[in-house]
């Protein structure tokens, strides 16, 4: 992989931990010449991740909308700014960019991001590794819901196991380097059932 998207709160959060993580994923991709797209933002989470690649030495690209550009307070050290019109267009870009995405702690923009590329990987539109850092168990919850919607027929097996889990930053880059999107099709069949 040469470029990873990042996808994760405009925020910090409560727990220090969160802060820790972005800025030790942003070192860890830099030094392993992993570039960094994200969205562009100089504050919370999204801001660690981007200083923690710049400190030491990696290149960033930020994708930012320009309605956002005040209110997220674009980066000024990025390597890239890239200013879009609309969040699909940001989303389209920074999946046009990378090689794979990983979602930190986030909010309702952070999940939409990466359900909205998980779904684009189950319908086959792309076959990148798409990951989860479980900072602190953040997302348990999460990856809970997604076993109780392969318990009630509602999402296949296979494509609960396209999101990539791990709390562990080197073990999350080792499995999406030997990620192999599924080949079987989206939409469970009433035989399945």
């Amino acid at each position: 992989m040469k470029r990873i998207t990042v996808f994760c709160g405009s925020s910090f959060g409560n727990d220090e931990i969160y802060k820790e993580q972005a800025a030790l994923l942003g070192q860890t991709l830099a030094k392993q010449n992993i570039e960094l797209v994200y969205g562009g933002a100089n504050v919370g989470l999204m801001g660690a991740v981007a200083d923690g690649v710049l400190n030491n030495g990696g290149k960033v690209i930020g994708v930012l909308p320009n309605f956002l550009r005040s209110k997220e307070i674009a980066h000024l050290g990025l390597t890239e700014l890239i200013l879009v019109e609309s969040m699909h267009e940001r989303k389209t870009k920074m999946n046009d960019l990378c090689d794979g995405v990983i979602a930190l702690p986030g909010g309702f923009g952070t999940l939409e991001e990466l359900f909205e590329m998980l779904t684009w990987a189950q319908l086959g539109l792309h076959k990148k590794p798409i990951a989860i850092l479980n900072s602190n168990g953040f997302y348990d919850s999460l990856i809970q819901l997604t076993e109780v919607m392969v318990n009630k027929g509602l999402l296949k097996e296979v494509n609960q196991q396209m999101l990539l889990v791990s709390d562990n930053i080197a073990d999350l880059l080792e499995k999406m380097n030997n990620y192999k999107a599924p080949t079987v099709g989206k939409w469970i069949e009433q035989r399945e059932l």
